[in-house]
């Protein structure tokens, strides 16, 4: 994070103008995040400062100081740059130091870069730069154009005619005219808002499959072809079946040239429409090209990693089935289901392998197989991986518990994408360094039906699938933003000090991997944790790991009851206060939060959101933010493709949602898809304003394609009409905002900002 001073107040200005977020909320989070806080932290304990600012608010902040911090970093370079070319004047210094904006600023810069040798550069060699700014200024003199173009003429320099010395003129011009600021900064406009993308089939492309048939021809406006059509089209692009381009009407972009430059007639005129089209041809337009492929991947790699950083999320907050004993199942068919059996605490128990699809014989011996397994280990539910042969195991494991009447234990398909990944790591290695690849998968379907986040954080995010063309953008900053979903999801729920893996307890805020790991050594030598207090013994945890980490770390029956909320240790004494005015322990008031009633916030000293935190927090100490898991009932009669027929209504899960809808697995082995024209009764923009990754929902069949293997579906068609309300807008009372003066004021009193 960058020290703010280095921020002038106009770029803080804008910050909060951009982010609509105050100002003095804005200083704060810096200052914060300076300080060392992290995100969760801030969010969480520290709305006081910032104004009950959220955790996206906080990282747009964290997003934004970033950006300017390059920003300035660049212009610096870029002043020093000029200056030293002894090229900087105090007008193009003033736009330099007002431009807030890297395009504008790499503009400004544009004329002054070291570059290859271009037709006017060569120009220029040859004496004819006078030339072309006498054609620039379109000011007339008492020398005709030629006859002053004739001075030019020097065999030496290989100007042989006044045509030679103009066309050089002409070259200096055009490029003078693609270097401009205004006029860049104009055309880029007019083909992002005018342009259109084109995709075309490349000579000999081979697409067997046609994947990318509808971009053979496909044209759509670059202002609003959606991120997933423009990642189909560059990955076609990628595969050498498609190309594209941006076009715009040649003699729309010459007109809008014409227009800014062109101020009177003269004998100028003709050759400076000839350096305008030759600019436009030949520089302006591929350099503009390439920078509106650039930002068109930057927004639809934006939109894609948001629509897969907000899959994960709803996948890690997924309802966990708790602490129950579970038999994991990762299906096979040749060479049989991989079982495993972990305890109510994940604790690996046993493991087997069942052959059902080998033989009758083999199937009845795999019955027994599992009615010994379930019984000896009080097994609650079954979870089914849903890959290879998951329907078939899935059918048997359903018949099993319906001909054994086994009604008090359920079973359920479990998403395993990532459970290879997970079973071939490191970290499972480090778990069950005794055990086969295949039962390390099975014990890790078992866990994830427990409680997803705790096992989908051992996995490499990118390897869950519920994305969006995830391999085709920007990698680094696809990681990072899943990691950040992760940590938020972590630090919502919480942690467990004295069961969680390391894995887990890296994502809590402050924690780094080698402190979890500190941590679960110090859990292994001594023992639970018995306080929060205590977790300061760890080595490598300082007062500010503590401070960070200690309000998102759990302790269930440990010496203080407060330990298990998430309540913040630098709280306890405000609870303590609370505890006296109602003449009741702390742990009578955790055991009875009916006494909050009697509490008058007015007598404690304490924030108004800290103590909104604090007494919710009271009210259900330790809750799981998490929904109540609830199994999905696939339709028995529903078994394979053929069985779907057009307008039956099935209960599935949603697994991936897209930009263009969402996929729901009906129990056939094949998703179907329900498009964002089919998901709601209502307009809605974004699928994710319908549905969520994890939800079970009802739909019902449009189509089913048993030669494309493609089922269409709705959740449309089982919604009433819409409702229409018309809703007037509640005034509220404007309080007086302070002038942009007053505001520079503020930042250079308290920044000491010149």
């Amino acid at each position: 994070m960058a020290d703010k001073k280095n921020l002038s107040p106009e770029i803080l200005l804008h910050i909060t103008q951009s982010l609509n977020i105050p100002l003095h909320s804005l200083m704060a989070v810096i200052d914060l995040l300076n300080e060392g806080g992290t995100v969760p932290f801030i969010a969480r304990y520290r709305k006081e400062a910032t104004g009950n600012l959220d955790e996206v608010q906080i990282r747009d902040i964290e997003e934004k100081v970033s950006y300017f911090s390059d920003l300035v970093a660049r212009r610096e370079t870029i002043l020093a740059s000029i200056l030293e070319q002894g090229k900087l004047t105090d007008a193009l210094k003033t736009r330099i130091e007002a431009a807030i904006d890297k395009a504008e600023l790499e503009d400004l810069y544009l004329p002054f870069k070291p570059k290859r040798r271009t037709k006017a550069t060569i120009a220029r060699d040859k004496g004819l730069e006078p030339l072309a700014l006498y054609l620039w200024s379109q000011q007339r003199t008492l020398q005709p154009l030629n006859e002053f173009a004739a001075t030019f003429i020097n065999s030496e320099k290989e100007v042989a005619s006044v045509e030679d010395a103009l066309e050089g003129a002409r070259h200096i011009v055009a490029e003078m005219i693609s270097e401009d600021a205004d006029l860049r900064k104009a055309a880029r406009h007019v083909m992002f808002e005018e342009g259109i993308v084109v995709s075309r089939k490349s000579l000999d492309a081979v697409d067997e499959q046609e994947k990318f048939k509808m971009y053979y021809d496909h044209r759509e406006p670059v202002k609003t072809i959606p991120s997933h059509r423009m990642l189909a089209i560059r990955r076609g692009e990628t595969e050498s079946v498609l190309y594209f381009l941006i076009e715009l009407e040649s003699v729309r972009a010459n007109s809008l040239l014409r227009n800014r430059i062109l101020r009177k007639e003269g004998d100028w005129t003709p050759h400076l429409e000839l350096a305008i089209e030759d600019s436009w041809k030949r520089l302006l337009n591929p350099s503009i090209q390439g920078e509106l492929r650039l930002e068109l991947k930057k927004r639809s790699d934006l939109d894609a990693i948001q629509v897969f950083r907000d899959n994960l999320q709803h996948l890690l907050l997924a309802a966990p089935a708790g602490p129950i004993s579970v038999l994991g199942i990762d299906p096979g068919l040749r060479t049989g289901c991989k079982v495993a059996v972990v305890d109510e605490t994940g604790k690996f128990l046993a493991n087997d392998v069942l052959y059902l699809h080998t033989s009758k014989n083999a199937a009845n011996s795999a019955a027994d197989t599992l009615a010994k397994l379930l019984v000896k280990h009080n097994v609650r539910a079954i979870a089914i991986g849903n890959g290879t042969a998951s329907r078939e195991t899935d059918f048997f494991v359903r018949d099993f518990l319906r001909e054994r009447n086994l009604t008090n234990i359920f079973s359920v398909t479990v998403s395993e994408s990532g459970a290879s990944i997970y079973s071939a790591s490191d970290i499972a290695r480090q778990e069950f360094p005794d055990l086969d690849l295949t039962v390390r998968g099975a014990i890790s379907i078992a866990r994830r039906l427990q409680d997803p986040l705790s096992e989908l954080v051992k996995v490499d995010p990118k390897s869950i699938g519920v994305g969006q063309y995830q391999h085709d953008v920007d990698q680094r900053q696809l990681q990072q933003s899943l990691e950040t979903a992760i940590e938020s999801c972590v630090n919502r729920v919480g942690v467990d000090l004295n069961t969680s893996s390391w894995t887990l307890l890296r994502y809590v805020a402050g924690v780094t991997e080698r402190t979890a790991l500190n941590i679960v050594s110090y859990r292994d030598e001594h023992g639970k944790f018995r306080s929060r207090a205590e977790l300061n013994k760890v080595p490598g945890v300082g007062a500010r790991t503590f401070e960070q980490a200690a309000g998102f770390l759990r302790i269930r029956d440990g010496d203080n009851p407060l330990d298990r909320t998430s309540v913040h240790p630098e709280s306890y004494p405000v609870v303590e206060k609370i505890a006296q005015s109602v003449n009741a322990p702390v742990a009578e008031l955790i055991q009875n939060p009916a006494l909050l009633a009697k509490v008058d916030a007015k007598e404690l000293s304490a924030g108004v959101y800290t103590l909104k935190d604090i007494l919710d927090e009271l009210r259900k100490p330790g809750r799981d933010p998490r929904d109540q898991f609830i199994a999905p009932s696939f339709n028995e009669k529903v078994r394979e493709f053929a069985d779907v027929q057009p307008e039956m209504v099935l209960e599935g899960v949603v697994t991936n949602v897209t930009k263009f809808g969402a996929f729901v697995d009906i129990g056939v082995h094949q998703d179907g898809l329900v498009h964002i024209s089919e998901l709601s009764n209502r307009y809605i923009k974004d699928p994710s304003e319908a549905v969520k990754a994890g939800q079970i929902v009802k739909v019902k069949v449009l189509t089913a394609d048993i030669k494309t293997k493609r089922i269409a579906l709705s959740m449309k068609a089982l919604q009433g009409p819409a409702e229409r309300t018309s809703r007037q807008p509640i005034s509220k009372p404007q309080q007086p905002q302070p002038t942009i003066n007053e505001k520079l004021a503020m930042l250079s009193t308290k920044w000491k900002v010149s």
